[in-house]
């Protein structure tokens, strides 16, 4: 069974993911925005090592700490080919919201739906689903019934597309080919807000008409 500590960090309040497999003493990050201190020391108090820093889509609020983590774990850093250009731009979305810009991230690992992401015995599923930027995926784990999706899906919400990348046409394919074609007990951990599930946001969610 793996162990999930979820926490918003920077202030975008963009979630954070630590996924540990307790047998392995191994773990993977989702979208380290921020806050890469707190995440080393829950690594640390924990004994996991750090097999892999994965960036759901290259908005500054998810990938702003993936470079200085990195280089504190050597742990690699794992984003769709089609979200570097965005990536490159860390300076310029840095001035939209004020703060110091982080170092573009060295990307190692190519987060595509061919890629093979295993954390202990655990596959983790990349699902491409395009939309709120051209390179945004969901990571979803079949055998704990947990999709984390992103800027994809939020409770009651999808993500926005009027940002550099984004294409609601797309968005709406990935939402309706992808994203809803999961079981409706996945339990949903979005890129920002509550956890919701896929059945709740079926039927309640107006964006998803």
């Amino acid at each position: 069974m793996l162990e999930q500590i979820t926490f918003p960090v920077g202030p975008l309040a963009c979630n954070c993911t630590l996924l540990g497999d307790r047998d392995a003493k191994a773990a993977i990050v989702i979208d380290p925005g921020a806050e890469v201190e707190e995440i080393e020391h829950l690594l640390q108090a924990r004994g996991w090592k750090l097999e892999a820093i994965v960036v759901t889509h290259a908005h500054i609020d998810h990938i702003g700490g993936a470079e200085a983590l990195r280089q504190a774990t050597g742990a690699p850093v794992w984003l769709h080919p089609r979200d570097l250009p965005l990536a490159a731009t860390l300076g310029m979305q840095a001035a939209w919201i004020g703060v110091a810009p982080p170092p573009v991230p060295t990307v190692e690992g190519e987060l595509t739906q061919a890629a093979r992401l295993m954390l202990g015995a655990h596959p983790v599923q990349v699902l491409e689903t395009p939309g709120h930027t051209a390179g945004s995926v969901c990571l979803y784990l079949p055998q704990e019934g947990k999709l984390f999706a992103g800027d994809t899906l939020f409770a009651g919400s999808v993500g926005r597309t009027d940002l550099p990348g984004g294409d609601s046409a797309a968005l709406r394919r990935s939402l309706q080919g992808v994203v809803l074609a999961l079981p409706d007990a996945t339990r949903v951990i979005p890129g920002h807000g509550p956890e919701t599930t896929i059945g709740r946001e079926r039927r309640t969610n107006p964006f998803l008409d």
